[in-house]
């Protein structure tokens, strides 16, 4: 099968590491023709090393893009791909009207953003990264949606690939030093709040305990909280807080970390490292990842929502708790590392995919509901103008509304294998 993987740019972050592994895999193990659509951008290195095939595509800075809705024309014209893989909301608009209603070409979204966004045409079939989100479009009208968790590559992200001692002396952490670690876009939609409590907590702490923060990471957010770090480093008389910039291959971080803090794929591929994670969110939430917890956290995706809280308790709570435990940390990265290995091997949602892959492309929804979902989007789309903004690579702005605020999850389990 011959497949266009249309990303909407290469910028550093999980979710694109996630779309080239799964892609590379798509090719390796299941014989699968994959040629990559988009921007040039950081990525473009990691596309390389994988081999993938690669067409440029044009930056787009509103959407629909016509310059990038004729370059994917051309492109399926030439390649005559059997499906259009449509990664994250943004690309998905344009493959929409370039291809999917006028050519007919069958379509495949994967979104894995925090919520569904209103504007979804109801019969592309389309993929969310959790059982929450899958609940949430079905009762919002999606007549075809699936799960497709994040991959985690669990042997190139496992414990042993780097030396912990080695990586911490490479970032400068002394062997006393209790060392947290976040990796992460450095933006302040919903990233930014989580990145402030963090350092907030780092400065109550590091007047009575040994602690470190490393955040690793770039964008808009990376000068201010540059200023405050520099400000709460000389209080403390100590480099407690660093920012060493964005890393193409975060692992030596993660290997060095004694805590991580982070959301999303972020946190899983810290799992991955056998780590005890505190995942964060928005809105005051902070919770560690145990047993207890894990069941929540497989349902509604590893983020939350607090109760409005605006100050770093929470987060300090969590962490101090990990720091006074070494014996719990342990506990708890090993069964880390366990549930990412049952829930998010990288081969399993590869072969899970390929089979979405061969359902999408033989599809063919009926004239009817394309001519539903056209005025349905379109409607939405002149309602909200918020596609007409110019939107650059890792603008921060909404992607529309969600079809649901963020409710208290159920608790369920997702089975699978590795």
């Amino acid at each position: 099968m011959k497949i266009v993987l249309f990303l909407h740019e290469l910028a550093l972050g999980g979710t694109t590491v996630n779309a080239i592994e799964l892609a590379t895999v798509l090719r390796d193990a299941h014989g699968c023709d994959v040629i990559l659509f988009a921007p040039r951008g950081p990525m473009l290195e990691l596309v390389t090393r994988s081999r993938l095939r690669y067409v440029e595509a044009p930056a787009a800075d509103m959407h629909p893009c016509p310059a990038r809705m004729k370059a994917l024309r051309a492109l399926v014209r030439s390649e005559r791909p059997a499906l259009v893989y449509v990664w994250e909301t943004w690309a998905l608009m344009d493959a929409y009207c370039a291809v999917h209603v006028p050519m007919r070409v069958p379509i495949l979204l994967t979104d894995m953003q925090m919520h569904v966004a209103r504007l979804l045409p109801r019969a592309v079939p389309t993929t969310f990264g959790t059982p929450e989100l899958v609940e949430k479009a079905r009762a919002g009208g999606s007549r075809n949606v699936s799960l497709l968790l994040p991959p985690i590559d669990v042997l190139a992200n496992a414990p042993g690939i780097h030396v912990p001692a080695q990586a911490r002396a490479n970032f400068g952490v002394t062997a006393n030093e209790t060392l947290v670690v976040i990796v992460s876009r450095l933006v302040h939609s919903m990233k930014g709040e989580s990145l402030h409590h963090a350092i907030d907590a780092v400065a109550a702490l590091g007047r009575d305990f040994p602690i470190r923060l490393l955040i690793v990471g770039d964008g808009l957010a990376r000068e201010e909280l540059i200023s405050r770090a520099t400000a709460i480093n000389a209080d403390l008389q100590r480099e407690a807080i660093s920012l060493p910039g964005a890393l193409l291959d975060p692992g030596p971080a993660y290997a060095a970390a004694d805590i991580v803090v982070g959301m999303g794929s972020s946190a899983i591929r810290a799992m991955a490292y056998g780590k005890p994670v505190v995942v964060v969110g928005e809105s005051g939430f902070a919770a560690t990842l145990t047993p207890e917890t894990a069941p929540t956290f497989l349902h509604q995706g590893f983020f939350g929502r607090g109760n409005g809280e605006s100050d770093a308790e929470r987060l300090l709570y969590e962490i101090r708790g990990l720091m006074e435990s070494p014996e719990r940390r342990d506990l708890l990265g090993k069964f880390s590392s366990q549930l990412v290995r049952t829930h998010f091997c990288l081969d399993v949602v590869a072969r899970q995919l390929k089979l979405l892959c061969n359902a999408a492309a033989t599809a063919r929804p009926r004239f009817i509901d394309v001519m539903f979902d056209c005025f349905r989007t379109g409607a939405i789309y002149l309602r909200e103008r918020r596609f007409l903004w110019r939107v650059g690579p890792s603008i921060e702005i909404p992607l529309l509304d969600a079809v649901a605020s963020a409710s208290p999850p159920k608790h369920a389990s997702v089975k699978g294998s590795c």
